[in-house]
């Protein structure tokens, strides 16, 4: 449990919303935010687990940690440069 020493910045509640929505708002925490900050993403979407890497990926930033507690995804992204 890593993630307690990771401090998060924002935290972005997406529970309920459908693809593209998560994505969408992820994207626009993460111009917001600067390189380096950690965002938390709560998620029930399923498409996230596919979308979300891809975003991180494709745009640079890191996928520090994905989980699932029951039917709630978790993602901790961190803002690349």
């Amino acid at each position: 449990m890593h993630a307690m020493m990771i401090e998060i910045n924002k935290t972005l509640d997406t529970c309920g919303l459908l693809c593209p929505e998560p994505v969408m708002l992820l994207h626009n925490a993460v111009r917001d935010a600067a390189a380096g900050d950690v965002i938390k993403v709560l998620a029930t979407d399923p498409s996230t687990e596919r979308d979300i890497p891809k975003f991180c990926q494709f745009l640079g930033h890191e996928l520090l940690e994905h989980t699932q507690d029951n039917e709630q995804y978790v993602y901790l992204i961190r803002r690349g440069a």
